[in-house]
C-alpha cells in the first residue's frame, strides 16, 4: 500500500485538496506534520471537511500560529522544531504526508522540506498549478528533489486544462503525469471524490 508524500510548486495552489481526495481514494491515513497559520481552519480541518474519517488524521506534532514559513513561525511562538519528531509513522501502510508550500521552504533556519523529504526516501508527488508561470516554477521544483536523491513519483496538475504546458513540464523534466484535477465551482467531499475519481487511477499510486 502506497505511502506518499505531497508537496507542491507554490503555497495556495491546491495541494491540501489533492491530498485531502488522494487520502479519500486511497483510504489512507492523512498527515501534515507543521502546521503554520491558525487564524483559519488547520489542514487536518480541511480535509475532514472534505471528507477524510476524522480517525484517519494524523495529529500535527507542530501547529504554529502564523502563516509564514515554518522556521519564522516557530521563532514568532519561541519554540524550535526538533527534525527528529518529524517522521512518518510506521503504523500506517497507507499513508499520505503533506508538506508545507514548497520544497524549499525553511522547516528550520538550516533544513528545507527537501532535505527531509530526502531523509524519509518516500515517493513524492509534486502538485503543480496549470497556470501562467507554471512551467517555471514545476522545473525548478523537480531539479530540487532530483538533485537531493528524493523520488519522484510523478506530477499532478490543477487548474483548467493546458495541455502544451503540462506536455512541456513533463518533456523536459522527465516526469509522469498522474492527472488534472480541473477546479470545482463548489468544493466538497463529494463533488471532489468525484473530481478526483475522473481525473486519476489509484493503480498509478501503488
Amino acid at each position: 500500500m502506497p505511502r506518499i508524500v505531497i508537496s507542491g510548486t507554490d503555497t495556495n495552489i491546491g495541494k491540501t485538496v489533492f491530498a485531502a481526495g488522494l487520502a479519500r481514494m486511497l483510504g489512507a491515513h492523512y498527515w501534515k506534520p507543521v502546521q503554520a497559520g491558525l487564524d483559519d481552519a488547520t489542514d487536518s480541518e480541511r480535509v475532514a471537511d472534505l471528507g477524510v474519517s476524522p480517525d484517519r488524521i494524523v495529529p500535527e506534532v507542530y501547529c504554529l500560529s502564523s502563516p509564514c514559513s515554518p522556521h519564522e513561525a516557530a521563532a514568532i511562538d519561541a519554540l524550535e522544531i526538533d527534525i527528529s519528531r518529524l517522521v512518518p509513522p510506521t503504523k500506517f501502510e497507507n499513508l499520505v504526508v503533506e508538506g508545507a508550500g514548497g520544497v524549499l521552504v525553511p522547516v528550520t533556519p538550516e533544513i528545507l522540506f527537501a532535505d527531509i523529504f530526502r531523509q524519509w526516501q518516500l515517493p513524492v508527488v509534486l502538485v503543480a498549478s496549470t497556470g501562467l508561470g507554471t512551467i517555471n516554477h514545476s522545473l525548478l521544483s523537480i531539479e530540487v528533489l532530483r538533485s537531493r536523491d528524493v523520488p519522484l513519483h510523478g506530477i499532478a496538475f490543477i487548474g483548467e486544462a493546458n495541455d502544451e504546458t503540462e506536455k512541456t513540464i513533463c518533456r523536459i523534466g522527465q516526469v509522469r503525469k498522474l492527472g488534472r484535477l480541473p477546479y470545482l465551482s463548489e468544493l466538497a467531499a463529494t463533488s471532489l471524490a468525484e473530481a478526483m475519481s475522473a481525473a486519476f487511477r489509484v493503480e498509478d499510486f501503488a
